[in-house]
């Protein structure tokens, strides 16, 4: 009986350090995104493209990668709960996320304060990154967003006077709103008209009904691709004839069945990536996430989104091979350290902001479909 015992016991220490083994063979990378919510429908296609990359480079150095993935519900206060529960019970070395500026702020200041590297995926606003050690991003960022918007509607729409339609509780669209304004501003337009609704608003009749007596070239709407698109419908049926120009959360296959023949001639900034680019506009990284993506998924196309998640994952990746560690420090040094990374949204360097240097797209509604018009590069170091 004695012996059974120890040796039931000797097997349970055999066991115990077997798994203690496996466990240190497994990298852990946290990603939180909103899965439920209002942004649930950019933090589903920006996880399609994470889960992707993963299945594309599944270990790291002979480890196994472990994604564990937690809903921020489009939600700030769950954006933060969701980062400290990644950090102090997962125990993760990364985390990817999130879309969503505000989200992605809430989130930041709780893998600041514990100094674990956070790579932000399509989190534009400025603010995401400010003053911050392990906070990064594979986006661009919106000074430069609003200043590519303004260039395109005073040289390609003609605009010398425009009007803004503001979603004013949320980050995002108030900082793009105010970037766009600036540099058409110093472009020699002018801003005829500023409106403002909330998230859930469905009926903007009343602002659009001010902004069209004001006769603008151009109404520029940094919105959410749903919100964006009742907005175009709406103003169509009011007889609005001026051209309509977004940002990049417009950038969703689900703007055009939403808003229908309302969103033709729609025009709007976004990723340089798009799976109907041109040929000889794409890179091989491109082209071989298109091919993967299709083989995937071949029931629908990917988006600009989908390609932020997955270069996320890759950054993390690449700084994890370069670092030959998975202690956060060292993989905060390497990710800081990137330079002209090849990504599906672009090539990425990191700045020391920790933005990422990039181009941006142009993409236009054009029967029905949405067509990549244009590739606008990074401003000059």
């Amino acid at each position: 009986m004695k012996v059974a015992k120890r040796f039931a016991l000797a097997l349970a220490v055999v066991f115990a350090a077997a798994g203690i083994a496996a466990a240190a063979e497994t990298v852990k990378i946290g990603v939180y995104l909103p899965i439920t919510g209002g942004n649930a429908v950019g933090g589903q296609l920006e996880l399609d493209g994470v889960n992707l990359a993963h299945k594309q480079y599944p270990e790291v150095d002979g480890k196994k990668i472990e994604l564990v993935v937690v809903d921020n519900k489009s939600d700030k206060v769950e954006a933060a709960n969701a980062v400290k529960r990644l950090i102090e019970r997962e125990k993760v070395c990364a985390i990817i996320g999130t879309y969503g500026s505000s989200l992605a702020m809430a989130g930041g200041e709780v893998a600041e304060k514990a100094g674990v590297p956070m790579v932000g995926t399509s989190c534009t606003n400025p603010l995401v990154t400010q003053g911050k050690k392990y906070v990064f991003r594979v986006c661009f960022i919106d000074p430069f967003q609003g200043a590519g918007a303004a260039n395109f509607a005073v040289t390609e729409l003609k605009a010398k006077t425009a009007a803004m339609l503001i979603e004013v509780t949320e980050d995002y669209s108030v900082g793009l709103g105010n970037f766009f304004k600036q540099n058409f501003v110093k472009l020699g337009g002018e801003v005829v008209s500023v409106m403002n609704y909330q998230k859930g608003d469905q009926d903007f009749t009343a602002q659009l009904t001010e902004i069209i007596s004001k006769n603008p070239d151009v109404l520029y709407i940094p919105a959410n691709f749903a919100e964006g698109a009742i907005i175009m419908r709406q103003a169509r049926e009011l007889g609005a004839t001026f051209s309509i120009l977004g940002g990049d959360a417009m950038d969703n296959p689900e703007m055009v069945s939403i808003g229908g023949d309302s969103v033709e001639g729609f025009s709007y900034t976004s990723f340089a990536y798009s799976p109907n680019m041109p040929e000889k506009l794409m890179s091989d990284i491109q082209k071989q996430f298109t091919k993967q993506w299709r083989e995937a998924y071949p029931d629908k196309d990917p988006a600009a989104l989908t390609g932020c998640g997955y270069d996320a994952y890759l950054l993390i990746y690449n700084a994890i091979k370069n670092a030959k560690s998975t202690d956060p420090e060292k993989i905060t040094a390497a990710i800081a350290a990137t330079k002209d990374m090849p990504g599906v949204t672009g090539t990425t360097t990191i700045n020391a902001t920790h933005d990422a240097e990039k181009p941006i797209g142009i993409i236009r509604v054009e029967n029905g479909k949405q067509v990549f018009h244009a590739i606008v590069d990074a401003p000059a170091k």
